[in-house]
């Protein structure tokens, strides 16, 4: 009896734990494991941090060791080897080339780095999108099927009704199409709940689980500062498009040097140790020799065909257009920013006018019942209360949706988008109710 009951415990906690839903940082943390596109940024932002690494090389020493061994046979002479190294160092001293290149690889670091942190962005605004997505979907759902139900009431009203001589067979006929119109209704919303739970399952790499839910009380907050200027203004600073286009005009300026310094000389400190030993084969006579070398080796460019000067050209006309994609990034996320605010303001108007209606709506519906019962009210009434009503709780549910989208991406154009974001919105998730 005992192990009976240890049984039964085990297997209703296995099973409070299958129906747990997970919320949104959760469904984070998994697109962070395993979404292609985030671990394909991390790959090239390793890749890009290389970039310093290989600038600095051309400023320090190069140093290399090379040998040879041979055997000289010459007609009506004595047969020869000869074997010997060479050990060398070149350090430059002045390469106004090099010093920009490795001034270059830095930037390119800092590039790489506000790529990959736009990248995390985009990340949190996609696992979002999708979550709400899905939620959507089942708030679409979850309204055809409670106005199925209601409709099939209404349905066996009408029939009842007509069958008592109180309505005519247009009431069942209204219902009837009322009732097959919401159950293809139906089957289109479950197959949109599949496409968006697989839309989810691309980018967390395994199905979803069951989803924690938006609390219907919920109210949703005006972001902070208050006012417009103050995210256009960190829009334009702070984008990280916008910095990796900053970044990019500096690295195009310092192009226009490097390409200049293809007319200006280099000087390298150069230093080496040769050692040989030449054996005659026939007399057994060897010699050695070890010859040491240090000194200062300059170079001047003369003449290259004219592919200084058109390098030159080229980078100046790259600058330019560096300049023009900067100034296009900062007007896109202006506008960006700017869509998104008014789009959070929009949605709390929206939000509070559909909760309204929704009061209004439902009160309707109850009033249109109670005339249909008391015969002042016909059945296409009632009908159209009810997909006013359900239509309503699907708009209401989905703007609540689109506000705390456009709030993630408000915060997304002004650069200041982070995981902390995800952790605030969790707190107004809960679970949701077992049927």
């Amino acid at each position: 009896m005992r192990n009976a009951k240890l049984v039964t415990l085990i297997t209703g906690a296995f099973l409070t734990l299958q129906v747990h839903a997970v919320n949104l940082l959760q469904v984070y943390q998994d697109a962070l494991a395993n979404d292609a596109v985030y671990a394909s940024a991390r790959a090239n932002l390793s890749a890009g941090q290389e970039a310093s690494v290989q600038g600095r090389a051309n400023l320090l020493p190069l140093i290399g060791l090379s040998g040879s061994k041979q055997k000289i046979t010459r007609e009506d002479l004595p047969d020869t080897t000869s074997h010997g190294y060479t050990l060398s160092l070149s350090q430059p001293l002045f390469d106004i080339a090099a010093w920009q290149t490795y001034e270059q690889s830095k930037l390119s670091v800092a590039a790489s780095e506000a790529a990959f942190a736009s990248v995390q962005q985009d990340l949190i605004l996609r696992v979002a999108q999708a979550y709400f997505d899905v939620l959507t979907a089942q708030d679409a759902l979850t309204a055809l099927q409670a106005q199925k139900v209601a409709i099939s009431e209404q349905l066996a009203s009408a029939k009842r009704n007509f069958e008592v001589g109180t309505a005519t067979i247009t009431d069942t006929h209204e219902a009837q199409s009322r009732y097959d119109l919401v159950v293809a209704q139906e089957f289109a919303a479950q197959n949109d709940i599949d496409i968006k739970r697989t839309a989810l399952q691309q980018i967390i790499g395994k199905p979803p689980e069951n989803l924690a839910i938006l609390r219907k009380d919920v109210d949703l907050k005006q972001p902070e500062p208050a006012q417009i200027a103050p995210w256009v203004s960190s829009a334009e600073e702070q984008n990280y498009d916008v910095i990796s286009k900053q970044l990019a005009l500096e690295i195009a300026k310092r192009d226009i040097t490097r390409n200049r310094a293809g007319h200006y000389p280099t000087v390298d400190l150069v230093a080496s140790r040769s050692n040989t030993n030449q054996r005659n084969t026939v007399l057994g006579q060897t010699s050695t020799g070890t010859t040491n070398t240090v000194g200062v080796q300059w170079a001047i460019p003369l003449f290259s065909g004219f592919a200084v000067t058109s390098q030159v050209r080229q980078s100046i006309a790259l600058e330019d257009k560096a300049r023009s994609d900067l100034e296009s990034s900062r007007r896109t996320a202006a506008l960006n920013a700017r869509q998104s605010y008014l789009g959070v303001n929009s949605g709390l108007a929206q939000v509070k006018a559909l909760k309204a209606a929704e009061i209004s709506s439902l009160s309707s519906l109850e009033s249109n019942r109670l005339g249909y019962q008391v015969g002042v009210r016909i059945n296409i009434d009632v009908l159209n209360a009810q997909q006013q009503l359900y239509q309503t709780q699907r708009d209401l549910a989905k703007t609540r949706y689109d506000t705390v989208m456009n709030s993630l991406r408000l915060k997304s154009a002004a650069g200041s988008l982070q995981e902390k974001d995800l952790v605030q919105i969790n707190t107004i998730l809960v679970e949701p109710a077992q049927p």
